[in-house]
């Protein structure tokens, strides 16, 4: 299954549309989007306008390939669950988001294993394709900092301050 999701503060129309043509030449796939407040409603893909937190988690651990915006949080999600993930970073020019700080992300970001950027709404279709027959290998992200670490912080707060 594919899970999309363009999060929950802006739309993005853009993907919702790239991934709902998609679906339609692959109607084989099971596909479900959350589309949010966006005007393009897709008409082959299964879509919700909002998803309560814990049905997000249940879709994203649910699905094969992950597909999203360059959120931060779609994407640590995605890592702390070793879900593979292709992301569509939202433009400015595009009235998609207020600055380009996405793409900046994407650039950073792009060399994470399990993590796919794409700049196109034809480069996302041939990825999902080729990503369901050949996943990324997964990438992982603790959701706690390693003991190591944890302990020197914890002796850091413990040595005696000067007054």
């Amino acid at each position: 299954m594919i899970f999309a999701s363009v999060g929950s503060m802006l739309p993005f129309d853009r993907l919702v549309e790239a991934v709902d043509d998609w679906a339609g030449a692959h109607r084989q796939e099971r596909v479900f989007v959350q589309i949010g407040e966006g005007s393009f409603v897709p008409r082959h893909a299964a879509w919700t306008r909002m998803m309560s937190h814990p049905e997000y988690l249940a879709a994203l651990g649910g699905c094969d390939l992950f597909v999203a915006h360059v959120g931060v949080g779609s994407m640590v999600q995605a890592l702390e669950i070793g879900k593979q993930a292709l992301l569509l970073p939202r433009l400015a020019e595009r009235g998609e988001h207020t600055t380009d700080h996405q793409l900046h992300t994407a650039a950073r970001f792009g060399d994470t294993a399990g993590i796919e950027i794409v700049h196109s709404a034809g480069e996302l279709q041939q990825r999902m394709t080729a990503l369901l027959h050949a996943p990324l290998a997964a990438g992982t992200l603790a959701s706690v900092a390693p003991a190591t670490m944890l302990k020197r912080v914890m002796d850091f707060l413990e040595q005696p301050r000067a007054a």
